[in-house]
């Protein structure tokens, strides 16, 4: 009884973060909808799901730029704790000068590598101009 109570608890909910991911990168259900191929009520309904087809999670994952394990294993209270850090280094960069990301950079050294979260913030925000760029190009051809 004690374990299936605590399955529930650890389980995930992919349709809410399918969800958060989406507004956390500023895309509308339409537009998602429309490189979907389908309609912003079925991206609504997805998004109501508890669990997604991997072949739609693939596809959706695809869309925002996104592995579709980051959506399936997605824990807010850690991307907003790493979105507090990336401002705490901004902030701190901004007061102190440029000098302060490299002796961030330094202190960081004895901790296991980690991947630049602006360089990928940056690279999800191109993918997302390129692809509303290929949309409006799409529009005028009409």
């Amino acid at each position: 009884m004690i374990a299936e109570s605590t399955k529930k608890v650890k389980r995930r909910h992919i349709g809410r973060n399918v969800q958060r991911v989406r507004m956390y990168f500023g895309v509308k259900q339409e537009a998602l909808a429309a490189d979907l191929g389908i309609s912003q009520p079925e991206v609504s309904k997805i998004e109501n799901q508890e669990d997604i087809e991997e072949g739609l999670l693939s596809q959706i994952a695809d869309v925002l730029g996104v592995s579709s394990e980051l959506i399936r294993d997605f824990d807010e209270e850690k991307a907003v704790y790493n979105i507090n850090n990336i401002n705490n280094i901004r902030d701190n960069t901004f007061e102190q000068g440029s000098t302060s990301i490299a002796q961030f950079e330094q202190k960081d050294t004895t901790v296991a590598p980690q991947i630049n979260p602006l360089e990928k913030v940056v690279e999800l925000y191109e993918r997302l101009l390129q692809s509303e760029r290929e949309k409006i190009e799409l529009l005028k051809n009409k």
